[in-house]
């Protein structure tokens, strides 16, 4: 008995330590733009105590004083006294760091409250006190009669008017908010993990990449991006995240690289003249075999005479070459520093542990192999390919070529490598700022120190990882003591990352960082580290804790002359905020009492609900009742959204130096990883409270893989969404003199369309769209499972022709499913790497529909089993072809990518 009730014990301790973590969990400063909050530029004059941090400028701010100051003129002085404190204290809720939770409005896809949820003491104090002030404050640009009408209900009886107004979550409810001490200890700054581990978030912004190994920008106000793979392309990228269809530079065919998984060689670094608007210059790292000898090229080309988007390949000038006695340790890093010479960063010739001579290459001074040169580029059209500065070290010393001394071989970080090197007294070198064991990984990916505007917290953090083990590290000098202080960074857990387009997770191997034009920070990282794996993606770091003032960061890139084609960024990675939540949240409001009618028989399959849309306060209208029937019920107002871009930013970068240590190429790998990624999932009516009315909204769910807009068609399945509420024809408020009023009618509305009926092309249309960008839509599941739409043995056991498609549908569906194509006697997948909608056409058209409504990635669609094999790669249409074969397309069964990015379409 004893044991028995010593077990229960602890798990009851259990339990609630689970709870309360889960809790703790929940902690997410947010505003009603669904960004994190941020401090004013300005202190406020009116909602004062969130002038250091919250989610209000001072234009906000003021908008927010006049609204008190209109409500407060309909009282008197005892009325003034009375309830000004109310008022003013729920009206300055929209600039609480937590206003997004006090509005229920932490999901952008659902509506949020009128006003903000408050705790139930509260609540009942300021019903006892002033509840007669509850339509004052719902009145906005609407009729102000029918906010009257919908309140005067609730304002007599004190179990509905704070069943309207409660928040049932007691840590977040106002004022609890304000004095819970775990969420305002460390408010506003970077959150830690209980082992301190920094918890930062990601957005992608480019993806299908081959080994990225470089992204650079031209310093010119265009806020363009450059990218490097190691193939021996460099892409443009627009301030916007689009694309060029033509490569800034190609030089694939002169680049020594290969397909194998590690191979170091290969296109390596970019650098653009800092001045590269007049210069029009830029240089290039590349591995290139010179009559069979492997060496290092550095290379100068020009700029397009009449084309800012492209280099002069014919331009061509070798700056320098060096020998290579190894097919490793390449380095490869071009910078240019503030003085405007170019440093040039040159591996140690390979193998391993510089075994080359007495001493090293790194550690012989008359070889250019292991060092850091520094060359001055500049006026050299008419001689040499560059000159030496004068105030080089080493400059005057007999057969030594250039750099400092940083230690290897005979020092690796803090650590001696080569014990009689490091001995000797005359080794002189420059120690590193900082060194980690091998447990932590072993081989450092250098960064930047974050100097840019919108994430205030990290600046002078110093953000740098590990290539083999993919962690992302930081450093901070503490400028009293001059020491570097260490953190891990770790992605966000729980609701941290819950911010609009960000993911908290990324590819293992790190390659390179970068810094846009605004000094926002970047890393660069691949989930198959192979030249020819379109497995690499660009990822930009970003804090969610807290956010630079709004207008503080504002960017307006110069106009770029454009010529070719542009490919629209579509992320594939799921974004954190569309993911399903893995524990039941508190609820924020309570049930409500509603007349009911007789449910329906339960279908045998499943119904997804799609909400009707809920109008702005300008277009609410009492509906005319029959006199003789009557309905009373509890309403929750809720306001609609509104979706804003994030303001981008215009700090100029800060280049510093941090980290020292043996240069060698970080494309270097063993073994390959492939990381899945999740598809958005399909959400469904909330339960458990009853929401009003209300109108989809699109701009915040957008769809991976399409750009097609939707229809403006809802659909629903049960009167109880498709009804407008009932005006509440209760005695109006004391407050009011205007005699009350009657609309004259309202709009006539589409009447709903019943879920079973036949669906018409448009309707087949939304629905497939919704599906693809993970909304909600009606659909009726009645085809056995995995039976495909398409080509299929005939009579006599006549096989398919190849070419043929065929549509796998997990829920038998007939226009969507995972794409399999007959090859060879076989059906197999398509990968879904550079597949678009064109190819999606011509899918469709060969099974009997006329086109590819949406593209659908990442087995979305579903997995093939793994007998299956994946037959097609790389698939690029142009929407006219008889069938994929026709298609530009990698060889039959040769491929780089898992069934885990089984392509699927939806058709129409």
């Amino acid at each position: 008995m004893t044991l028995r009730t010593c077990t229960l014990r602890h798990l009851l301790v259990l339990v609630l330590l689970l709870l309360l973590q889960a809790r703790r969990g929940r902690c997410h400063p947010q505003c009603l733009d669904y960004k994190p909050p941020f401090e004013p530029r300005q202190p406020l004059a009116f909602c004062k105590e969130y002038s250091k941090f919250g989610c209000c400028d001072l234009e906000k701010d003021g908008e927010i004083s006049v609204k008190f100051y209109t409500i407060m003129a309909n009282f008197d002085h005892a009325g003034y006294t009375t309830c000004a404190q109310y008022i003013r204290s729920i009206l300055c809720q929209e600039c609480s760091p937590y206003a997004a939770h006090l509005y229920d409005a932490e999901d952008a896809n659902t509506p949020m409250r009128a006003l903000p949820g408050l705790c139930g003491a509260y609540c009942s104090d300021y019903w006892r006190r002033c509840r007669y002030t509850l339509s004052l404050l719902l009145e906005d640009s609407g009729s102000a009669q029918s906010f009257a009408n919908l309140t005067a209900s609730i304002e007599d009886d004190r179990r509905k008017f704070c069943n309207f107004l409660e928040l049932k979550d007691k840590q977040y409810c106002y004022p609890n908010v304000l004095t819970n001490a775990e969420l305002n200890a460390n408010l506003g700054l970077v959150r830690e993990d209980p082992k301190g581990c920094l918890e930062l978030c990601l957005q992608e912004v480019a993806n299908g990449l081959r080994n990225p190994v470089a992204m650079v920008h031209a310093n010119d106000g265009s806020h363009r991006f450059f990218v490097a793979e190691q193939l021996g392309y460099v892409w443009v990228y627009l301030a916007n995240g689009s694309r060029l269809d033509r490569p800034f530079l190609n030089l694939t065919q002169a680049v020594l690289t290969s397909p194998w998984a590690g191979d170091e060689r290969g296109f390596l670094c970019i650098a653009l003249h800092p001045r590269m608007s007049t210069v029009r210059k830029a240089y290039v790292y590349y591995s290139v075999s010179v009559k069979k000898e492997e060496r290092i090229r550095v290379s100068e080309f020009t700029l397009q005479t009449h084309d800012d988007n492209q280099l002069d390949h014919a331009s061509e000038r070798t700056i320098l070459e060096v020998r290579e006695p190894a097919s490793n340790h390449n380095g490869g890093q071009l910078l240019f520093g503030h003085d405007e010479y170019l440093y040039v960063f040159i591996g140690d010739g390979g193998r391993a542990g510089d075994p080359f001579g007495k001493f090293g290459n790194a550690q012989n001074k008359s070889t250019l192999l292991g060092k850091v040169l520094r060359v001055d580029v500049d006026n050299n059209d008419a001689g040499a390919p560059y000159s030496i500065p004068p105030d080089n070290p080493f400059l005057r010393e007999k057969d030594s070529r250039s750099g400092g001394n940083y230690g290897w071989r005979a020092r690796e970080g803090f650590s001696c490598y080569d014990r009689k090197l490091c001995h000797n007294s005359s080794l002189d070198d420059v120690l590193p700022i900082f060194a980690y064991p091998h447990k932590l990984g072993k081989s450092v990916t250098g960064g930047y120190v974050y100097r840019g505007c919108q994430m205030p917290n990290l600046n002078g953090l110093y953000i740098f990882g590990d290539f083999m083990s993919g962690r992302l590290m930081s450093l901070k000098e503490n400028v009293t003591s001059g020491e570097w202080e260490y953190n891990e960074i770790c992605m966000g857990r729980d609701q941290t990352c819950r911010f609009p387009k960000l993911i908290n997770s990324y590819y293992k191997y790190i390659i390179s960082f970068a810094e846009d034009e605004a000094g926002e920070m970047y890393f660069l990282a691949t989930g198959t580290a192979s030249a020819t794996a379109r497995a690499g993606v660009i990822y930009k770091i970003v804090d969610p804790s807290r956010r630079a003032a709004p207008g503080r960061c504002s960017i307006k890139p110069s106009h770029v002359k454009i010529k070719g084609k542009l490919i629209h960024f579509y992320p594939k990675e799921e974004f954190v905020i569309n993911k399903k939540p893995t524990t039941t949240a508190v609820p924020t409001t309570t049930a409500r009492t509603t007349t009911t009618t007789k449910a329906p028989a339960r279908r045998k399959f499943p119904i997804i609900i799609m909400k009707p849309p809920f109008p702005t306060r300008k277009t609410l209208r009492k509906t005319p009742q029959p006199p003789t029937t009557a309905r009373t019920t509890t309403t929750n107002i809720l306001r609609p959204r509104k979706t804003t871009s994030p303001p981008p930013s215009t700090t100029p970068p800060t280049l510093k130096a941090a980290a020292t240590i043996k240069t060698t190429t970080t494309a270097s790998v063993p073994t390959s990883v492939q990381v899945t990624m999740a598809t958005t999932p399909a959400t469904t009516s909330p339960t458990g409270h009853w929401r009003p009315l209300q109108y989809p909204h699109f701009t915040t769910s957008q769809p991976l893989t399409s750009s097609l807009k939707l229809p403006q068609t809802a659909l629903t399945s049960s009167s109880r969404y498709s009804e407008r509420p009932e005006a509440l024809t209760t005695p109006r408020a004391p407050y009011w003199s205007q005699k009350p009023t009657t609309s004259s009618g309202s709009k006539p509305r589409r009447p709903p369309i019943d879920p079973t009926a036949p669906k018409t092309r448009e309707d087949q249309r939304w629905l497939g769209e919704k599906l693809a960008s993970g909304g909600e839509g009606n659909q009726d599941y009645k085809r056995p499972r995995e039976r495909g739409r398409g080509h299929k043995r005939g009579r006599g056991g006549r096989r398919p022709p190849a070419g043929s498609v065929r549509l796998v549908s997990v829920d038998g569906l007939s226009d969507r499913g995972r794409v399999e194509v007959f090859i060879h006697g076989e059906w197999g997948t398509v990968c879904d790497d550079l597949f678009t909608s064109r190819a999606g056409t011509v899918v469709c058209r060969q099974v009997g529909f006329t086109t590819a409504l949406a593209v659908m990635k990442r087995a979305a669609m579903g997995e093939a089993d793994a007998g299956v094999k994946i037959l097609l790669d790389d698939v690029e249409c142009e929407g006219g072809e008889r069938s994929l074969l026709d298609c530009k397309r990698s060889r039959v069964g040769k491929h780089n990518c898992s069934h885990g990015e089984d392509v699927g379409v939806i058709c129409g």
